[in-house]
């Protein structure tokens, strides 16, 4: 675990017009499309520095980003949100998590409290405390606050955002996980939802995420057979590296690890 902010260089591209940014706990994701470019999920607030270098580096700014695809509310997630916003991009949520996002970080965790406590993790595991930490030193728990987020309630293609996202309902980690399918492209945004490293089990390999951050965890396990029938063939999560493959093949994976 790095002692110092360290932020992951946005090279190289996990996929043709696709920017992995972040760090070694969480990503978010800068697509470019004819249309516009896309922000699926917005890492924490201390990523804003990350992702403002990469668009000037770009001759791009926050002004050219039109929408802001939030697969869930989870303030390690929304942290850009607010500063895009401003900028002029829509930011979408489920209607689920729309009071989440609207709330803050505290709402966040009243709206879709874990089943679990921390505790037990941390006994098990010292490490997850270095995770924590790092979280917290980059705002993952004062997360800003989105108040007119555009609201999605279930499976429907989001036509006006660039790329065409397909959102797929995965309720679990939080009501209101979704992940977004770019058909035309084959690529599916999972979020939480399906994850390839758990930082605070210290997992590897498509899971879904521990007890301590799921609202619902056998409803997690469960939402993953959503991802039998979705045709992509690279898997991108909110945690771990980019899996190559189905999400059927991911989401075997998943159940086979089992709950956390």
């Amino acid at each position: 675990m790095p002692s110092t902010v360290s932020h992951r260089a946005a090279a190289p591209s996990p996929a043709p017009g696709v920017t992995r940014l972040g760090d070694l706990e969480v990503n978010f994701y800068l697509l470019e499309a004819p249309d516009g470019l896309v922000l699926v999920d917005g890492g924490l607030p201390g990523h804003l520095p990350q992702l403002q270098s990469h668009l000037e580096g770009a001759g791009r700014s926050l002004g050219d980003i039109r929408a802001v695809l939030l697969t869930h509310a989870h303030p390690d997630h929304t942290g850009v949100a607010v500063a895009a916003r401003q900028a002029g991009a829509d930011v979408w949520v489920h209607e689920r998590d729309a009071a989440a996002l609207a709330g803050g970080a505290r709402a966040a965790n009243r709206q879709a409290k874990p089943e679990s406590s921390l505790l037990p993790y941390l006994i098990r595991r010292p490490a997850t405390l270095r995770t924590i930490a790092y979280i917290a030193r980059l705002g993952g728990f004062r997360a800003s606050r989105v108040t007119d987020p555009r609201t999605i309630d279930g499976d429907r293609l989001l036509t006006d955002v660039p790329g065409r996202p397909h959102v797929v309902p995965l309720p679990g980690h939080t009501p209101g996980s979704v992940g977004y399918h770019f058909a035309d492209r084959g690529l599916l945004f999972t979020g939480d939802a399906l994850v390839t490293y758990d930082g605070i089990t210290g997992y590897h390999g498509p899971t879904v995420v521990s007890r301590a951050f799921t609202h619902d965890s056998r409803a997690a396990l469960a939402s993953l057979t959503t991802l039998d029938t979705i045709n992509a063939g690279l898997v991108l999560p909110g945690h771990g590296e980019p899996f190559a493959g189905t999400p059927a093949d991911a989401a075997a994976q998943a159940r086979s690890a089992g709950l956390r």
